[in-house]
């Protein structure tokens, strides 16, 4: 009997502070939806052991049988710490992130290509601010009612703080709803040092390297590595740094890149990304390695068919990757579903991650779970049409 195709699946999560079993919970239920529209088996388990936190896969697809381990790499530790802070520390974090967006000229550069991420950065900002005006006049109205009706300026004071501090602690309290202060940590922690990872950032992803690097030695078919949002770029530097430190060789298993929804941009622009930048280009250039981006314009927190080696400046003559793909949403997804989906910009922002009703060749859990390596799935394909590469970064020093 021949033996099933093998897989390890290394996944990068994005900026999220939830725990890592909500992509466990929520791979389980959409590839039941996505088996029963593509006529496959696939059954989810618990891994086979050590302390890693992920999932196993079973699977029985026409072209074969599979099996996979997926690996959540965790940083929500790190997204957490960064959250800290409360309000005021948000509202800070909020005049430093635009300064330094704006005067190294990364908002003025990130314009010149899609509108839809640009207002999603912007959207944070233009909350916060609402959200700061109304508690300033409803403080306003409450310290001059205050003081009409006794008389006293310190009444009348103590009053207008107390409106204001309210209206700010109950317009936090409806961010699970607004993402206003989610998304501005999410800007603040890229553009924290200008571009530049913080040291708990890098000795985490050397550890991501090494998880990598041991797979690599296993008896496999494929070891994929997935990065979702900003977790694209992260999953970029860490397959830079683990081939500089000598791998992958001839005789291990296939080395795919696949990136989803990325926002490289977000961080490639700023002044001090010259890790990412470098590492966005040496990536680019290996013949070791397949690399496939995939982005829909129906999804406004992505950068679109942006090339993100291109875009960032950094492509040279010898550029292989990636390849630029839309998950086409139009035509992926049913009118119903369409309909369900619009205006629920973060959950648009998942659906790289779930099942759609009427997948092309893009499909999460066939490439994940599925008997093919990701090169021999998209071998042969062009660009979509729409891709765009200006050069519209920095580049390298």
């Amino acid at each position: 009997m021949t033996r099933p195709f093998r897989r390890r699946v290394f996944y990068v999560p994005g900026f999220d502070p939830m725990p890592p079993r909500r992509y466990r919970e929520l791979y389980r239920r959409e590839s039941r939806r996505q088996a029963q529209v593509g006529g496959f088996d696939l059954t989810v388990e618990k891994p086979a052991g050590g302390a890693a936190f992920g999932w196993q896969t079973r699977a029985c697809f026409p072209e074969g049988m599979a099996q996979a381990q997926v690996e959540v790499l965790v940083w929500s530790d790190l997204v957490q710490a960064s959250m800290q802070g409360g309000i005021l520390a948000t509202y800070a974090r909020m005049l430093r992130t635009a300064w330094i967006y704006i005067a190294s000229g990364a908002l003025r550069r990130l314009m010149r290509l899609r509108r839809g991420p640009v207002l999603a950065a912007l959207y944070p900002v233009a909350v916060l601010v609402l959200q700061l005006l109304a508690a300033v006049l409803l403080a306003m109205l409450a310290g001059w009612g205050a003081t009409a009706l006794t008389g006293l300026e310190w009444l009348g004071m103590g009053a207008a703080l107390a409106t204001g501090w309210w209206v700010l602690v109950l317009a936090r309290s409806q961010d699970h709803r607004l993402f206003a202060h989610y998304l501005m940590q999410d800007y603040a922690f890229t553009a924290g040092l200008h571009g530049a990872y913080p040291p708990q950032l890098e000795q985490r992803l050397a550890q991501f390297a090494d998880r990598i690097a041991q797979a690599l030695a296993e008896d496999l078919d494929e070891v994929l590595v997935v990065g979702h949002s900003s977790g694209a770029y992260l999953a970029v530097s860490v397959l830079a740094d683990m081939i500089r430190r000598g791998g992958p060789a001839s005789d291990r298993p296939a080395l795919a890149l696949l990136t989803l929804g990325q926002v490289v941009p977000m961080a490639s622009f700023l002044p001090r990304a010259h890790r990412l930048r470098a590492d966005l280009a040496f990536l680019s250039e290996r013949p070791d390695l397949f690399w496939l981006d995939v982005t829909a314009p129906g999804d406004p927190c992505s950068f679109a068919l942006c090339d993100p080696v291109a875009v960032s400046g950094v492509a040279r003559p010898g550029q292989r990757w990636p390849l630029v793909l839309s998950a086409a949403f139009t035509q992926t997804l049913s009118p119903r579903l369409q309909r369900d989906l619009r205006w629920r910009w973060f959950r648009l922002h998942l659906q790289y991650l779930c099942a759609f009703d009427r997948p092309g060749d893009y499909d999460y859990f066939a490439i994940t779970a599925g008997p093919r390596r990701l090169a021999d799935r998209f071998a042969g394909r062009h660009p979509s049409p729409g891709r765009i590469a200006i050069p519209a970064g920095p580049g390298l020093p």
